[in-house]
């Protein structure tokens, strides 16, 4: 049990010491993952980059995942074979819509980190079935770095098993892989929801102290 992000991300931050003041970019996932990526920043002394994916939600349970999608790509679930491809195609349409207005509004003009040849340590405060973090790692793929680690606070094993058989995943970095695991939140004290203020505070936070 974490009291909450902040404690999550420092605990993290220890056991990724060995890449302090390395060529290393921070990237995190917003919403929740923005906190940790914040903290693991700024005690490694690493620039903080963040990444932008969402569910594709089941037409008839919304919350229930089938999928994820990036401002680049998608990744479908086994769940996702006897939903109709349409609905898929037009979800997709929808998220990456809501992405590209989330994204103009974190950055505000401001361009992305250059990802190539970089090792990328890619954050959030916890995963439940891996879809999300398996669309993001498939296309951070794509910016051709020189290596990818995740660092997540807790996630069941089951999810940790699909992470380390991506052929994109150099490192799986989990202090907490419970036995019974129902949802990220039940593992935190303090579990509020991190709003867009909060992450473009924290974004604009990082940017002045490195520079």
């Amino acid at each position: 049990m974490y009291k909450d992000r902040i404690e999550a991300g420092r605990l993290l931050a220890k056991k990724l010491e060995s890449y302090s003041n390395t060529d290393a970019v921070i990237v995190a996932i917003p919403r929740g993952g923005v906190p940790l990526g914040y903290e693991i920043s700024q005690l490694l002394q690493l620039p903080l980059e963040i990444v932008l994916s969402k569910k594709i939600g089941h037409p008839l349970h919304k919350e229930y995942a089938i999928g994820a999608v990036t401002l680049k790509s998608s990744i479908l679930s086994d769940a996702a074979a006897d939903i109709s491809p349409l609905y898929i195609e037009e979800e997709i349409k929808h998220i990456r819509a809501l992405l590209n207005r989330r994204y103009e509004d974190y950055y505000n003009h401001r361009k992305p980190l250059q990802l190539k040849g970089k090792i990328l340590i890619v954050v959030d405060d916890g995963i439940a079935t891996g879809s999300t973090m398996l669309s993001i790692i498939n296309m951070l793929h794509d910016e051709k770095p020189d290596s990818i680690i995740v660092a997540i606070p807790v996630a069941p094993f089951d999810s940790i098993k699909k992470l380390k058989a991506s052929p994109y995943v150099d490192e799986v970095i989990c202090p907490l892989v419970p036995d019974y695991f129902r949802a990220v939140g039940q593992f935190y004290a303090d579990f509020e929801q991190v709003d867009d203020l909060e992450v473009k505070e924290l974004l604009n936070k990082s940017l002045n102290a490195s520079a």
